[in-house]
Order: C-alpha cells, then sequence, then structure tokens
C-alpha cells in the first residue's frame, strides 16, 4: 500500500478543530487539528490500526472503517472516493513512455467544429487539439500540458478570468490522480516541475485539495468574442479512463 494514504489522512485530520466534533479545548497543541489517538477514538477504531494505516502498511481496511474515517473527518464526497482509491489497490506504476491517444479518439476534437475541444492524458498532456480549441486557449498544443499552460504561460491568466479557482481546481485534480498513481514517473517529473516553476503550486499542493473532473461553466476571454461565459463537459475514454476529451460549447451565433 502507498503511503500516499497516511500523507492524505495525516492531511485531513490536521484540518479537524478538536471543539467541532465534542473535544474539550485542551490549551495549546504542538500540532494543529486531531491527535491521532483522538482520531482512533472518534472513529472507533484501535490506534495500532490507524497507525498502520498512516505508515502505509500493507492492510486492507474494511468499507466500515473507512466510512467510520470519513465521517469523522468530515470528508466531501470526493475526498471520501480518493480515500476509497488509496485504501482499496495498489497504486498504478505505469511505463515512462509517451502517451498516445488511440487515432479514433484523437480525431474527435476536430469533428467539432467551432466548439474547442481537446483529448488530455494521465497526467494532463495534450494528445489532441481541435482549432477553436488552439485559438482559445494560446499557447495550449499537442505535446503541451494543460496544468503546465495554466501555471506557467502567461496568457492563461489572461484567458482565464478567475483563474485562481481554476488553477487551485486543477492542482486539486491532479492531485487526486497523483495519489491514485504514486510514484508515476511523468506524474511525479510534472510535478516536481510545476513546483520549481510555481509559488502557488508550491503554496498549494501541501493543501492536499482533491477534486475529480466535472462539467460546468468557465469564464473566458476569448481572442474574438471578448469575455464569455463557456458550458464545458469531460468524457473519459472507455479503455483508458485516464485519458479526457473535454468539449466547451461556445455561445450560438459564434462566426
Amino acid at each position: 500500500m502507498s503511503n500516499e494514504l497516511g500523507t492524505f489522512l495525516r492531511s485531513r485530520r490536521e484540518r479537524v478543530n478538536p471543539t467541532d466534533v465534542g473535544l474539550p479545548a485542551t490549551g495549546r497543541r504542538r500540532t494543529p487539528g486531531l491527535r491521532r489517538e483522538e482520531l482512533a477514538l472518534l472513529a472507533g477504531i484501535s490506534a495500532t490500526w490507524l497507525t498502520y494505516l498512516e505508515q502505509g502498511r500493507d492492510v486492507r481496511p474494511s468499507d466500515q472503517v473507512l466510512d467510520a474515517l470519513a465521517r469523522t473527518l468530515r470528508l466531501t464526497a470526493a475526498e471520501q472516493e480518493h480515500l476509497r482509491r488509496l485504501a482499496t489497490g495498489d497504486p498504478t506504476r505505469e511505463p515512462d513512455a509517451p502517451e498516445t491517444a488511440a487515432p479514433e479518439v484523437a480525431g474527435i476534437p476536430a469533428l467539432l467544429g467551432d466548439n474547442p475541444a481537446y483529448v488530455t492524458g494521465i497526467c494532463y498532456d495534450v494528445l489532441a487539439v481541435n482549432e477553436a480549441a488552439a485559438e482559445l486557449f494560446r499557447g495550449m498544443t499537442p505535446g503541451g500540458n494543460v496544468v503546465r499552460w495554466i501555471f506557467t504561460d502567461p496568457a492563461a491568466r489572461e484567458i482565464l478570468i478567475d483563474w485562481e479557482p481554476e488553477a487551485r481546481h486543477i492542482l486539486a485534480r491532479l492531485r487526486a490522480i497523483a495519489g491514485r498513481h504514486a510514484g508515476h514517473p511523468r506524474v511525479t517529473r510534472l510535478v516536481a516541475e510545476l513546483s520549481e516553476a510555481s509559488p502557488e503550486v508550491r503554496t498549494w499542493w501541501p493543501q492536499y485539495d482533491i477534486q475529480f473532473s466535472h462539467a460546468g461553466r468557465k469564464r473566458l476571454r476569448h481572442p474574438r468574442l471578448g469575455a464569455v461565459t463557456v458550458p464545458h463537459a469531460a468524457f473519459h475514454v472507455a479503455e483508458h479512463p485516464e485519458q479526457t476529451l473535454v468539449i466547451y460549447h461556445l455561445p450560438p451565433g459564434t462566426p
């Protein structure tokens, strides 16, 4: 079992205010949040078992244990899903080889005409992109990386009107990927590169925020249309669930 589970559990118990879960205020604490023994007591599990989980030992917690931890730590739905993924399977260690999309998948963005669309790989490498997306997200090209573009390309801060929340969200999605694929060489290199290049990543990464891809709306600054609010959706490729097709729907009547 990866010690990523332990890192996640510790980050979450550090966020829980002891008084919010009925523990008395006992003056100044050396560390924030709940102590390991307190979490074990509140979740109804042994402190030894929790220690094993946080140390990444080869143990398999039951659904009841995971439910108790999620409830005590007040995990969101996305965090609960991440906890289960970390706890119930070994992380995937994939070969360090360039990732490609099948031709049938890579050709989909071009079929979507004026609606920006692109396909990304396991750590947001751009595998395919249509002309509409290349126009809107200038600088984002096949062979590039969406997360790297957001954090290191000045154009991203101009195009993404709500840059900070958008940057936080995609970093939270990368954090979830890094947890599921601990040790994956390309994910590891990307995180190291971003941490070196971006002060925001250095600050936000240790916070261990988790999010998964979903539909929504973004405020974007289009080179021809100006500021627009654009709905978007993400679809995972059946044979390769870490590959994602992202589609934006520009306003009707777009020239």
